[in-house]
């Protein structure tokens, strides 16, 4: 249960929110949709609920296991295996090396003592691991892992080998490992910043179905509309232009109708009111020219004045971001040309002597498996990682690469949003860079604001922003619409449509592949090139 007590979000000198009292409560059986445009605070709100970080104003009173998923998951140590750390969720990762070191030592010693005393501690051990639901609970990490799209053999490798959807998989299995624990009602209150980012079309048909049953509280971010009219009892909708949130008891679909109705309610309620407060000033203008009626007039406007700013606010519509890709710079007829690439992370091989012909205008989209090194390819054609092997990245002329990374690996989240842009923009004017930002959507204090509090939807419009000034014929796109609300993610793909340098898209998103009309497609990991089809079409949701 999380109860919050005169709350109050900011970020720099910008109020976000603001809910007196015990306004926003999250109880056992509630799920709450969190809702409202890029940059209204979602992300924030999630992060203080999650005690990740402090409000501005207020406090948090919350009891009972939390499990928390942020939008960018790089916590833990990399070197455990995918499998310990969905266990650790339950401390079965730590109680299990406590068994096996024991067990070590009952296998080695040739003292009676000290092999009496680790078969007392190995026993003792095993009966709080058994009680723990230990042996069952393996089996269980691997059913939570498989739904979703995370295959038994990356179970044993380290996190360090694996992708980053892959990494994130594994983040939300320990989550909803630790919330299947028991036999009784789980306890877990589970906040959840895009939960489906990563995953394929089965693995979110599934998590629907768990989560439409998590009988703990839920708060959950997302862009995506079917998870939420299946799965949402109650909808926190923040509305940026008034820094509250309005809260609705209903499901997300007549949240829909109930908002729709209630701005219907809010513009006819000012229109009458605008129409008498006219009326009303009109009237005082004529006895304000007497003398003897001035107290009159005086009054009339205060009461016109009034009758305005008593009623609630209408909502004006959201700004959407001006997303344009760059006009291309001229180059040579294959800017880019990849041989034999190959990855491997110690023994494991990703894939292995990959070739690839990016020509100039064309449009690549890369499909494969989670796993199957659709970003490390791209990681490699930017310059970001190396190729192991004899391979390499032949640039032709005048190449210009812009590249997206679906991680936002590219943004310094310990430096500003205008910090983060000169440096991505060396070359560029200052004034050009803020007109630039402007256009996305970052001005006054957002210029200012630390890029690691940003949103996820916000940090893709910042990433985004960085590619326009750059002048890239050849642009590598790791999930450009991750993130984004429906306006932008419209925005983007009219980008897609009309950009005229090369692509090479790595995408889930099926609205991507036909703005991209795509020409060719990668299968990876095997590297298999193969003229576009629309049959392709029905493996993007998978790959």
């Amino acid at each position: 249960m999380i109860v919050t007590n005169d709350f109050e979000v900011r970020v720099g000198a910008r109020t976000l929110l603001e809910a007196p009292g015990q306004m926003l409560r999250v109880q056992p059986g509630d799920r709450i949709g969190l809702v409202g445009r890029n940059g209204a605070g979602k992300t924030t709100t999630m992060r203080i609920l999650a005690g990740e970080t402090q409000p501005y104003g207020g406090s948090i009173t919350s009891s009972g296991p939390i499990g928390y998923l942020p939008q960018d998951s790089r916590e833990g140590n990399i070197e455990q295996t995918a499998r310990d750390r969905v266990l650790s969720a339950r401390g079965l990762d730590e109680m299990k090396k406590r068994m096996l070191k024991q067990q070590e030592i009952m296998e080695s010693t040739d003292n009676e003592k000290h092999r009496d005393k680790a078969i007392r501690k190995y026993s003792r051990l095993e009966e709080e691991y058994q009680a723990l639901g230990g042996y069952e609970a393996d089996s269980q990490c691997a059913q939570i892992c498989d739904n979703l799209g995370l295959p038994h053999r990356v179970l044993d490798q380290q996190l360090k080998t694996l992708s980053g959807g892959q990494r994130r998989r594994v983040e939300l299995a320990q989550i909803l490992f630790a919330a299947s624990a028991g036999s009784g009602k789980s306890q877990t209150t589970l906040l959840l910043d895009e939960p489906t980012n990563h995953l394929d079309a089965d693995s979110i048909t599934w998590l629907r179905g768990f989560l439409a049953k998590h009988e703990g509280g839920l708060v959950m971010i997302s862009h995506d509309v079917e998870l939420l009219e299946s799965v949402v009892n109650k909808v926190w909708f923040l509305d940026a232009v008034r820094a509250e949130v309005d809260i609705y008891n209903m499901g997300f679909k007549k949240y829909l109708d109930a908002r729709a109705t209630d701005e219907a309610r809010r513009r006819r309620e000012r229109a009458n009111a605008e129409k008498k407060a006219s009326a009303l000033k009109k009237q005082a203008a004529k006895l304000g020219a007497k003398a003897t009626k001035a107290a009159a007039a005086k009054q009339m406007l205060a009461r016109a004045d009034r009758m305005i700013n008593e009623l609630d606010e209408v909502r004006v519509g959201d700004r959407v971001a001006s997303i344009k890709f760059p006009e291309p710079a001229p180059c040579g007829k294959t800017p880019m040309n990849a041989q034999g690439l190959t990855k491997m992370y110690g023994s494991l091989e990703v894939f292995a002597g990959v070739d690839l012909a990016i020509d100039k205008g064309s449009r690549v989209v890369v499909l494969g498996y989670n796993g199957a090194g659709k970003t490390t390819l791209l990681k490699l054609l930017a310059g970001v990682e190396r190729t192991d092997g004899e391979g390499g990245i032949v640039s032709g002329h005048g190449l210009r690469i812009g590249y997206f990374a679906q991680e936002h690996d590219n943004i310094d989240v310990e430096k500003t949003v205008w910090e983060n842009t000169l440096d991505a923009c060396p070359d560029a004017g200052q004034q050009d860079l803020r007109g630039l930002l402007g256009a996305f959507m970052f001005s006054g204090d957002k210029l200012e604001q630390p890029a690691g509090t940003l949103s996820g939807g916000e940090k893709t419009r910042l990433s985004l922003a960085t590619l326009v000034s750059s002048r890239a014929n050849v642009l590598l796109l790791d999930e450009p619409t991750n993130n984004l609300d429906p306006q932008s993610r419209e925005q983007v793909l009219d980008a897609l449509a009309t950009y005229t340098g090369a692509v090479v898209l790595v995408t889930h998103d099926p609205g991507a592949v036909k703005a991209l009309k795509p020409e060719r497609v990668i299968i990876m990991p095997d590297g298999d090139e193969d003229m576009w089809s629309d049959d392709y079409m029905e493996i993007v949701e998978l790959a």
